[in-house]
């Protein structure tokens, strides 16, 4: 293999920033691992990136399930020599407050928003520390840094993903691991779909990809801890 190939895994990667930090890296000739919930979904952008002349392997998983992440794991692992980027993306949004929100809520959020990037990060390290530059990206939120009304659920897991990506940082720092939180404020994706709201109201999803792989072309003596993305008239 071309040591200069580079190998990326981004979950829920067929939607929204997950779908747009999948076509920034394909478009700088870095193949690409894909999951998601929908078969037909991962068709549509297996076909857009094939068109770049990078492998793209894409498998359907629900991340909340942790045999379906060892799954995935394993089929990444037995095709591919190395993991170099590893975005952490998959995640759903319920509003609710807390003391009225359907029983079982927080238990959903929190496996998909936090447990899927603890089982993925983990079962992935062996491959992460074989790259010379390898970097995690977890995607978390506003919400991980700042409680809203209705967050409920969300907030807690979206916290609790913060924290996670700081004890990765703490504990990779010296085995050649980079280690980024990204936190977006309000950003163009399904969740937003039919929100009757001016196009420059909300942050595009390109923009967080564009600042996924600047950070992550940083010379390797370099990292970027946490990035804080908001629009630019602020949070909604």
């Amino acid at each position: 293999m071309n040591e200069r190939t580079r190998y990326a895994v981004v979950t829920g990667g067929t939607k929204g920033i997950g779908r747009a930090i999948c076509q920034k890296l394909a478009s700088e000739g870095m193949h690409v691992a894909v999951c998601a919930r929908n078969q037909a979904d991962l068709a549509t952008l297996e076909s857009e990136l094939a068109e770049l002349e990078i492998s793209v392997l894409t498998r359907v998983a629900d991340v909340s399930r942790k045999q379906e992440v060892l799954d995935f794991v394993k089929e990444i692992t037995d095709r591919w020599p190395r993991i170099d980027l590893l975005v952490n993306n998959a995640g759903v949004f319920i509003p609710g407050a807390i003391l009225e929100e359907e029983e079982g809520r927080l238990e959903q959020m929190i496996e998909t928003n936090l447990y899927s990037a603890y089982h993925l990060t983990r079962a992935l390290m062996p491959a992460l520390l074989k790259s010379p530059m390898a970097h995690i990206f977890n995607i978390c939120s506003i919400a991980s840094q700042i409680a809203y009304p209705n967050g409920g659920s969300y907030t807690i897991s979206k916290f609790a993903l913060l924290g996670l990506t700081k004890a990765l940082r703490a504990e990779l720092l010296d085995k050649n691991v980079r280690v980024t939180a990204v936190l977006p404020g309000a950003t163009w994706s399904h969740s937003w779909k039919g929100v009757d709201l001016p196009e420059d109201r909300l942050m595009k999803a390109q923009d967080v990809a564009d600042v996924v792989l600047a950070t992550y072309n940083l010379s390797p003596s370099a990292v970027v801890e946490e990035i804080i993305l908001r629009p630019q008239l602020g949070d909604l």
